[in-house]
């Protein structure tokens, strides 16, 4: 029942393997593992183990799912998956990294996915294929190219280099079927009537000619989109609607994800401090701006791994700020002056505007914000630890709360 075979793959487009002393860096096998079950690999530049974990939420209501644990999405994670994936699994739900260009070839060469989503194209990681979304869109297109042939891939029409992605040179030989999600642009599986509130986002989509109401229990109107590849792959597995609805309804969220925290006389605390990049911030500030019903404060460290892009990924950053509901914003860290500088320079309050070098300087300056009635959003790259802030501010709104009772 289980078979490995290897065709299809583009000499050219092999990783090489680099040594260090006799040790390979990557180590791939020959001939990638072929199951004969559906396996769905999810890569994209923001949005993947939010949308594996939504598809691994309802496929888990009908089989038994094997799916990655938690972000786990590097090449030796995939080799891992080759030992855990046991015959009475059902489906698998992956979630393949990419550092730079060949990344997803690899992953595809250890077990070759039937089905493939590439959840949008970004900057994240751009520093690493040449400061330019369309290397980002190559690298992350490997999936089409070295899934099998005959399978399916899913794709955000409102990403205008996912629309690209069903032409060459991204499809190479792939002879499979393309399925699209949307909001803006039409789209197989398009979401309308969005509503969101404290709780989460109902939205709209048709099943089977059947306009349906779904609800998912997370902020920012961006998870639709994983929503929506999550309806889409499970709506072609033939999952029924009712399992689908129920799936989402149930999914959980990991923290740091745009995790809610409360604390009693109405501050609250959005913490999407896993990672960072342009686009996921932009995401970010929208929640906020969507969800705050008092005073709005950003909270934004740098964004890591940017190259070339740093400077104009951080003030593109700053000046969308300028136009969202944000009362003031606080950046931390050398390249997030450019966030500050951006958003300046488009016009947001410079006297709302605070830069600090330390941690420590940003914590102190915070403490001013903590009024009842303010919303605080903390995002940065998961390598300077914003998780502090988060704890920092939860802390020190109960101690005020406690004082104040």
């Amino acid at each position: 029942m289980w078979k490995r075979f290897c065709d299809g793959i583009n000499s050219k487009e092999r990783l090489p393997v680099k040594k260090i002393g006799r040790q390979p860096i990557i180590k791939v096998p020959e001939k990638p593992l072929i199951l004969p079950i559906p396996v769905i690999a999810v890569t994209g530049s923001a949005g993947k183990t939010t949308t594996k974990e939504m598809i691994a939420a309802i496929l888990a209501r009908r089989w038994r799912v094997y799916k990655s644990m938690l972000n786990k999405n590097f090449l030796g994670n995939t080799r891992a998956h080759v030992r855990r994936i046991k015959k009475y699994h059902q489906a698998a739900v992956l979630e393949f990294g990419m550092l730079r260009r060949g990344n997803i070839l690899s992953h595809c060469q250890i077990i070759r996915p039937s089905i493939g989503v590439i959840t949008n194209i970004g900057t994240a990681h751009i520093g690493n294929v040449g400061g330019h979304k369309q290397g980002v869109a190559m690298a992350k297109s490997e999936l089409i190219r070295h899934m099998q042939r005959d399978g399916k891939v899913f794709l955000n029409m409102d990403c205008g280099y996912s629309r690209m992605l069903r032409e060459q040179p991204f499809v190479g030989r792939f002879a499979g079927e393309f399925i699209t999600v949307g909001i803006e642009q039409e789209a197989d599986y398009r979401a309308t009537n969005i509503q969101q509130s404290e709780e989460g986002l109902h939205f709209s989509c048709c099943l089977q000619e059947t306009e349906l109401t779904f609800f998912i229990p997370v902020l920012g109107e961006h998870n639709i989109y994983n929503a929506l590849f999550a309806i889409a792959v499970a709506d072609s597995l033939g999952i029924n609607p009712a399992t689908i609805q129920l799936g989402l309804r149930l999914f959980r969220p990991q923290k740091q994800r745009l995790t809610h925290y409360r604390t009693a006389r109405n501050v609250h605390i959005l913490d999407d401090t896993y990672s960072s990049n342009p686009n996921a911030a932009k995401a970010a500030i929208d929640a906020l701006s969507q969800v705050s019903k008092g005073t709005s404060v950003a909270v934004l460290a740098s964004m890591l791994e940017m190259g070339k892009y740093e400077i104009r990924g951080h003030e593109d950053v700053g000046r969308y700020l300028r136009e969202k509901n944000i009362d003031y914003l606080y950046t931390l860290g050398r390249s997030a002056r450019h966030i500050a500088r951006g958003a300046i320079r488009a016009g947001f309050p410079a006297e709302r505007v605070v830069h600090c070098t330390s941690k420590r300087q940003l914590h102190q300056r915070l403490m001013r914000r903590l009024k009842p009635n303010t919303y605080f959003l903390v995002k940065g790259s998961r390598r300077l630890k914003m998780g502090e802030t988060v704890h920092f501010l939860y802390r020190q709104a109960t101690k005020r709360i406690i004082k104040n009772s």
